[in-house]
């Protein structure tokens, strides 16, 4: 249930960029949900809902945007199969996880700046 807490940093960091650069509507929003993130897209969408209302998002659709988890190797670079072994088949070294595979990003605020 942590998704609630996320979304109502979320919109107030909205809020304030929103406020900063005087914009007068907040037009769309897009995150990124990697699939290692320990979000729940469905809750993170269902707690955007309950927070927008009363708040300048309160007319502004959120999309969402979800990440697989994917390792390559940090020497060749190449993917490593899903389900594999998490180790590079070449260079035998411990395979990495991919940037954004566990994490929750704010990628874009659509704003109406006079």
């Amino acid at each position: 249930m942590h998704e609630y807490s996320l979304v109502e940093a979320l919109v107030r960091r909205v809020e304030q960029e929103a406020r900063r650069r005087e914009a007068v509507a907040i037009r769309s929003l897009t995150v990124s949900v990697g699939e290692l993130s320990g979000v729940d897209p469905e809750l993170f969408r269902t707690a955007y809902e309950t927070f927008r209302a009363g708040s300048l998002c309160a007319d502004t659709p959120l999309t969402l945007k979800r990440l697989e988890a994917r390792w390559s190797c940090p020497t060749c670079r190449a993917p490593i199969a899903r389900g594999a072994v998490l180790r590079c088949p070449t260079c035998d070294v411990p395979a990495r996880l991919d940037e954004g595979s566990d994490a929750l990003t704010l990628d874009s605020i659509d704003m109406e700046v006079p």
